[in-house]
């Protein structure tokens, strides 16, 4: 039965590719372009088909992913003028491992992995301008999201909780360099550190006035 599917799969793959080729050969349509995705589709498909026959078979979501990621890029480039077909990738690969999770939930290694794929896709999509600190930003605080994710994913062995609790620490680490570069990429600590300066002023200021009153009201007091 197995080898039935993958012959039919295989079958009618090398029956598109050709005759894609053969209209591309009579100039009727370029479709030489569409061979390579026509083909990573169908791996990841027979890869999907041995995902869904049998929960054992959770490893083929991640190549499975993989290679629907590529038949997306690839179609995402010939269909759009857009510069984000490569988040396709990372989309499809997050999709995979959160499959795998799901599929075994003592596979909660399978979120990280995730996650990271996710918050690349969001990193692939942020114009030119915006590169640099805001791409540490999103890339920390992305990763900071995912071991948080992480902290409230059910785990079996994880105790009478059910839930583990190490993934907090990373997660508060890398929250807190996002939010430090963020804020940078937003200029926010330049207000912060003006800010820190007007409040020392006015306290030193307070300061003086205090003392000034002090000494002067001291000075009464001793002629009264």
């Amino acid at each position: 039965m197995k080898s039935a599917n993958a012959s039919i799969i295989a079958g009618i793959v090398l029956i598109s590719a050709g005759v894609l080729l053969l209209l591309d050969l009579l100039n009727v349509i370029e479709s030489a372009a569409y061979v390579p995705m026509l083909i990573f589709a169908a791996i990841g498909a027979v890869f999907l088909s041995v995902f869904i026959r049998s929960p054992e078979n959770w490893w083929a979501a991640i190549p499975g992913s993989v290679f629907l990621g590529l038949a997306a890029v690839i179609a995402a480039s010939q269909f759009t003028d857009g510069g984000a077909g490569a988040s396709f990738l990372f989309l499809f690969m997050a999709a995979g491992f959160a499959a795998v999770y799901l599929r075994q939930r003592g596979n909660w290694w399978a979120v990280i992995p995730s996650g990271v794929m996710l918050t690349l896709a969001v990193i692939v999509t942020l114009p030119q301008d915006l590169q640099g600190m805001p791409v540490a930003a999103v890339l920390f605080l992305g990763l900071a999201a995912t071991f948080g994710v992480l902290s409230l994913v059910p785990v079996p062995d994880a105790g009478p909780a059910g839930r583990m609790k190490w993934p907090l620490i990373p997660a508060a680490v890398l929250g807190v360099l996002g939010v430090i570069f963020a804020l940078q990429s937003t200029a926010l600590l330049i207000a912060a550190d003006i800010l820190v300066l007007t409040l020392m002023l006015m306290a030193g200021i307070a300061l003086l006035v205090y003392a000034y009153r002090a000494l002067h009201g001291g000075h009464g007091k001793a002629h009264g």
